[in-house]
């Protein structure tokens, strides 16, 4: 009888190892849901640099765009064009002498790819390189460049109905970083055809 053991003794040891399987697979759940976690935040992170990077084209095509909007109004402020002349081929702008004003309008202003005529307007402080993306000065900071140089488009419109001022429709596009970020934005402009009282309009 002394070589008998309790019945509660002999299972004891297998208690145990249950409990330390149970901690093992406990621990492995923590663990794939910490690394779960982890990636999700990874990918979100990615998805809002994305989101940055493309509202940063976006606000570099409309500011580039703006650019030489507000370029072809100071010109048609500064004499005007007149009624207009028949576009036929796309220049680049190097001084006001180069400006001109279409007679015809835009049929799809949207997109600067169909335009038949584009006046190139590249300011003096911007870099245009194809492929955009950010090039090295002297002092060691990134300097953007346009992928694109931005371009303009002034139709002549007529006068208005007491024939005092000319109508002109005026349309800026621009590109940011990449050739697939653009911007267009247009204005219609009045130009007075000479100083007068135009408080009883």
């Amino acid at each position: 009888m002394s070589n008998c053991r309790p019945v509660a003794a002999r299972y004891a040891a297998p208690t145990r190892n249950l409990q330390r399987g149970i901690a093992l697979i406990t621990g492995l759940l923590i663990l794939m849901m910490l690394t779960l976690l982890a990636i999700s935040m990874f990918q979100g992170t990615g998805l809002q640099q994305k989101i940055a990077g493309n509202t940063r084209e976006k606000e570099r095509a409309f500011e580039a765009a703006q650019n030489s909007l507000q370029y072809a109004e100071y010109w048609l402020t500064q004499g005007g064009p007149g009624t207009g002349l028949p576009c036929t081929n796309s220049i680049d702008i190097h001084s006001d002498a180069d400006m001109r004003a279409c007679v015809t309008m835009l049929a799809t202003p949207s997109d600067p790819s169909t335009w038949p005529v584009t006046l190139n307007y590249t300011p003096p402080s911007m870099q245009v390189a194809t492929g955009g993306g950010q090039t090295t000065d002297g002092d060691g900071n990134g300097d953007i460049n346009y992928a694109k140089v931005p371009g303009l488009y002034i139709a002549y419109l007529g006068t208005t109905a007491n024939s005092k001022q000319m109508l002109y429709s005026v349309t800026g596009a621009g590109y940011g970083g990449s050739s697939g970020t653009s911007s267009v934005v247009q204005s219609v402009f009045a130009v007075s055809k000479a100083v007068g009282d135009l408080g009883n309009e």
